[in-house]
């Protein structure tokens, strides 16, 4: 049987983002969450193949549009990447927004704004647009906070690294300048894809953090690397997903979590614009927009702005006779 996907392609401050606004399957479940669960459990076939080799690469992420199961809200997203099915994701965000808009799949209730369920919330989106142009999407973020601090590991040739865990959607293990680690062009690209697998296990040996209102957002799938921060208002990281991908963005998800971390460690306030910057130094525009709290853990709401761009039209198609239809990687 042979399954049609239509695609726009393009990215988001460099990260690939691919929005599948044809061939989503009929899911089950009373919100994006349930939904999530029930893609994971029927179709995730359908992500490996869009995402895996030979359809996708390493980096590919991107998501699904559904009708909304709130009255009050404006669309669904699924989000599909290499590393997963994601509770969120910032980048991808913006390119779906962006992409939505601008393809007319998306009719927002009032112009400029939108109210989206994704699988770890309810977030809104503000967007400015020339014509039929969408030139910066901000993300009103789900609450971002900080986990726990202080977790020594010790990293095969690289040494003993202290790790702290914060949550901006998907759990981060946040590795600041240490030790033989002094910043991210010293470390260089292949170390990062290196050294970030062998983190993430040790991280995910010492602690498995569970969101405490949805317990299937559960433990560390990302490393984030801080580069040293001559500015207190700029930062650079480099974020490692997946099984060998260093996102090309400034990762929204990642940058909710750095700034959830940098407030905790009183080094960033309410109101404050912190400039964070990818690998390639594309950037986003983070700022905390309140101070909140998530059963009595103290947090803060993240606002996230970027804009993404389009590269074309792709259909894809997925052919149960292909033996790679599933897609594969080679790592």
């Amino acid at each position: 049987m042979q399954h049609t996907f239509f695609c726009v392609d393009g990215h988001t401050a460099g990260n690939p983002v691919r929005l599948v606004a044809g061939g989503a399957p009929l899911l089950k479940g009373k919100n994006m969450s349930e939904r999530r669960q029930d893609f994971l459990n029927r179709f995730d076939w359908i992500r490996t193949g869009l995402c895996f080799e030979p359809r996708g690469h390493d980096m590919m992420s991107g998501g699904f549009l559904y009708p909304p199961t709130q009255e009050d809200t404006d669309a669904g997203i699924l989000f599909i990447e290499t590393s997963g099915c994601l509770p969120m994701c910032g980048h991808g965000t913006i390119g779906l927004v962006t992409f939505g808009l601008e393809h007319g799949l998306i009719q927002p209730r009032t112009p400029g704004k939108l109210k989206l369920e994704v699988p770890a919330g309810i977030i809104e989106i503000d967007y400015q647009y020339v014509g039929n142009k969408i030139t910066a999407v901000t993300i009103h973020n789900i609450p971002a906070f900080v986990e726990t601090t202080g977790i020594m590991i010790d990293v095969p040739e690289l040494g003993s690294l202290q790790v702290d865990v914060a949550y901006g959607g998907n759990f981060y293990a946040i590795i600041e300048p240490q030790g033989n680690y002094h910043s991210i062009d010293q470390l260089g690209a292949a170390a990062i894809l290196k050294y970030s697998p062998i983190v993430r296990t040790l991280m995910r040996e010492a602690i498995q953090p569970v969101h405490p209102l949805d317990p299937t957002i559960k433990g560390v799938s990302h490393v984030l690397w801080a580069d040293p921060q001559t500015d207190r208002l700029r930062g650079r990281n480099a974020v490692f997903y997946g099984d060998k991908a260093i996102d090309r963005s400034p990762c929204g998800t990642g940058t909710s979590a750095r700034i959830a971390h940098l407030w905790h460690k009183k080094q960033l306030s309410v109101g404050e614009a912190f400039t964070h910057e990818s690998y390639i130094h594309s950037q986003f525009i983070a700022t905390i927009a309140a101070e909140t709290d998530i059963n009595g853990k103290p947090a803060i709401l993240p606002l996230i702005q970027g804009s993404a761009i389009s590269t074309g039209f792709n259909t894809i198609w997925i052919n149960q006779e292909d033996p790679f239809h599933k897609g594969f990687q080679i790592v």
